[in-house]
């Protein structure tokens, strides 16, 4: 189970990463994306609200919860229907939930220290954050020229077109936020959801 939900990351290869304190904002947010063919967002807990947004999504794709850093919130995310606890950061209490719950675990990690360490413990999937701000596509392949083991999904301030690099420069996934629909209308957010989809296609 939780092997089958990072492979189908890993075959859709983007990763839409939903913040809103809204949760219809959330949920409509996250309708046109699927509408535009994406099947995993993450929906991240900016607050309470947020678990009817999972609740309501869950219904027509695999959601993960996203900022999730507490047992409370890995609890309350599972109830409303998610499939994936995301954290921010690498520790091993959600390591423990993840492992209990048997839920998959997306782990945050920025150092090539904090990969290896999260990697030993089996999490299966390693968000790298912020990935621009560490030195892009080139920090991803230096990241795994020494461990090529290693599951990475690139994420932080990537642009739409830089998607197809990252896959190139062997990252699994790549997790786009606010690029794929701030100061855009939904109809433009399936529009883009669409290109990214058709432009990942061969890689």
């Amino acid at each position: 189970m939780q092997e089958n939900l990072i492979k189908k990351i890993a075959e859709e290869k983007i990763y839409p990463i939903i913040r809103s304190s809204n949760a219809q904002d959330a949920i409509d947010t996250a309708k046109a994306m699927i509408e535009g063919g994406i099947k995993v967002v993450e929906l991240n807990i900016v607050n309470d609200s947020i678990y009817e947004a999972i609740n309501e999504i869950s219904k027509i794709a695999t959601v993960a919860a996203g900022g999730v850093i507490t047992g409370q919130q890995a609890a309350k995310s599972i109830e409303s229907g998610a499939k994936i606890l995301s954290s921010p950061i690498f520790q091993m209490n959600m390591v423990k939930i993840s492992k209990d719950k048997k839920i998959p675990l997306i782990a945050c990690v920025t150092t090539p220290n904090e990969a290896y360490e999260a990697w030993k413990t089996r999490v299966p999937l390693l968000k790298v954050y912020p990935t621009a701000a560490l030195g892009g596509r080139l920090y991803i392949e230096d990241l795994l020229r020494p461990m090529p083991f290693l599951n990475i999904m690139a994420s932080g301030n990537i642009k739409i077109e830089e998607i197809p690099e990252y896959i190139k420069a062997g990252a699994k996934a790549v997790g786009i936020g606010r690029a794929l629909y701030e100061n855009s209308s939904y109809k433009e957010i399936t529009d883009k959801s669409k290109k990214i989809i058709e432009m990942l296609k061969g890689y």
